[in-house]
């Protein structure tokens, strides 16, 4: 998956486990999305609409008979599913659901400095990109060295943990 389909997926937290259920099944009713994912109905509303906003999945027109699912997972969905599904068992999922959390260690496919992340992350604002750098380095999915060079600079290079997630990508 490109960075961009990245951001788009990891933008709402519920978005990828949803993807990743609905992948597993082919398909699911809204109540056992939310049993299943254990999340809030707001919540689950909104990952929904933009799954179904970014061509992942779709609502089924032939909904309304109890055992036919109510969202289906559309072809693109299927390719980008095994993705979410794996984010989501690899690591800690409260660190790698947060929003700009993979798409960061997706960049990171070599050491990178602050202003070359900031520049591969179309939308990130400053703040956000230091706050995800902050939790992946605090939840061991990358280091951060402090290279002595005149001025001094930062390099963010992932640890073993960040390339288990970086292979599911």
């Amino acid at each position: 998956m490109s960075t961009e389909d990245l951001i788009e997926l990891f933008h709402h937290r519920w978005a990828a486990p949803a993807l990743g259920v609905l992948g597993e099944r082919g398909g699911a009713r809204f109540v056992e999305l939310q049993r299943r994912l254990d999340v809030g109905r707001e919540s689950l509303v909104r990952a929904l609409g933009a799954l179904i906003a970014s061509g992942l999945v779709r609502r089924n027109e032939g909904y309304g008979h109890p055992l036919r699912p109510e969202y289906v997972v559309t072809a693109k969905g299927r390719r980008a599913a095994p993705t979410a599904t794996g984010v989501v068992a690899v690591g800690d999922a409260d660190t790698l659901l947060r929003k700009w959390s993979v798409p960061v260690l997706a960049e990171l496919r070599r050491a990178r400095r602050f202003s070359e992340l900031s520049a591969a992350l179309a939308g990130i604002t400053p703040r956000a990109l230091a706050l995800a750098l902050q939790d992946l380095e605090a939840a061991g999915y990358l280091r951060r060295e402090v290279q002595a060079t005149r001025p001094p600079s930062t390099v963010y290079r992932p640890t073993a943990r960040g390339r288990r997630v970086q292979r599911v990508l």
